[in-house]
């Protein structure tokens, strides 16, 4: 039973892998639209607009940032962002003095508790951005980050 178990397995992969070579099968046409504009934008209003359409948000409490106070290597700094907002859609992660300040972003299912979790870039000392999108609204909520060693080619 392992023996054809491992056969299908290997046919398929191998089909799998003809198609992607022969351009029949495009990662690019599998994977879902993302703002581009949003990711290589210069300014945080900007990232804000092109994710979002507005940069218009209200500061909220009910948004908690975890993130170092001090940053020892801004290459791999851990944020978390935790949000009590019923009905949350989306979750971005902006770093303020970055070239580029849209770190990630995340769109969240119905249902979903509003939480993340990842690593981002830090090129030097500034405020972590989470803006999170509920009911067609936008929340933030702030965090300064001390970087001593800069991620972003400082």
């Amino acid at each position: 039973m392992q023996r054809r178990k491992f056969l299908q397995g290997s046919l398929a992969g191998g089909a799998v892998a003809v198609a992607v070579g022969a351009g029949l099968l495009s990662p690019r046409s599998v994977l879902a639209a993302w703002p581009e504009g949003a990711f290589t934008a210069k300014s945080v209003q900007d990232a804000m607009s092109g994710l979002f359409g507005s940069a218009d948000n209200t500061a909220s409490s009910d948004i908690k940032i975890k993130a170092p106070d001090i940053a020892e290597n801004g290459a791999v700094v851990p944020v978390s962002v935790n949000t009590s907002i019923g009905g949350t859609s989306k979750i971005a992660i902006i770093a303020e003095k970055n070239g580029a300040p849209l770190a990630a972003s995340f769109m969240l299912d119905k249902g979903t508790k509003g939480f993340v979790s990842t690593r981002i870039k830090m090129g030097k000392t500034s405020d972590v951005i989470a803006i999170v999108e509920a009911g067609g609204k936008r929340y933030s909520a702030r965090k300064n980050v001390k970087v001593t060693i800069g991620g972003c080619g400082g």
